[in-house]
């Protein structure tokens, strides 16, 4: 019975464990989506005030390939 409970708590340590590093994980991760979201939003308020000789075209005036 003894050694039961030895295993027992020794599988709740590792899967604290375990649960403590996905959350750090998803922490940084999280992190990393508010970083890349201000980075997209700041790409786009680029494109939006692009000016016309800037060489980049509005998504109506750009036309595909010729391979395509």
């Amino acid at each position: 019975m003894n050694e039961k409970f030895i295993k027992l708590e020794e599988s709740t340590a590792i899967l604290q464990d375990e649960m403590s590093q996905v959350s750090l994980e998803v922490y940084a991760q999280q992190k990393e989506i508010v970083k890349l979201r201000l980075e997209v939003e700041a790409l786009r308020a680029r494109l939006e005030n692009a000016h016309p000789d800037s060489g980049i075209l509005a998504q109506n005036e750009d036309t595909p390939p010729p391979h395509y």
